[in-house]
């Protein structure tokens, strides 16, 4: 199963679990840290992706626990999910290779433009 055409945040998610089990609210920390706060989750948004992610095998429920009084659901990626993610995140790293390379043509007028392509404003 791949996952292209899956959203910014469904590709996210996915990448917050592939190192251990996480709660809804570790899974929006991880994200939040993982993409130095650019993308802040939100609730609704994740538990309806996590929903469509487990009916479509990539992840599964890792078990609840209650901390703090509060009940937390786990989550965890399948085998399915991590070759998925996998072939999401080869496939996005060809793309921006590709950019990055055609990208060399436009660096010396962009440089004059006082634009660094890397980074921004020069």
């Amino acid at each position: 199963m791949i996952i292209r055409g899956k959203t910014e945040p469904v590709f996210l998610i996915l990448t917050a679990l592939a190192d251990e089990p996480r709660h809804g609210y570790g899974i929006i920390q991880e994200v939040r840290r993982v993409t130095d706060g650019r993308v802040d989750l939100r609730v609704g948004t994740l538990y309806g992706a996590l929903d469509r992610l487990a009916a479509e095998g990539l992840v599964e429920k890792h078990g609840d626990a209650v901390e703090s009084g509060r009940l937390r659901r786990y989550f965890r990626l399948t085998e399915t999910g991590a070759q998925a993610l996998a072939a999401e995140a080869s496939r996005m790293a060809a793309d921006a290779a590709v950019a990055m390379e055609r990208l060399k043509k436009f660096t010396a007028p962009a440089r004059s433009a006082g634009l660094d392509i890397a980074g921004g404003l020069a």
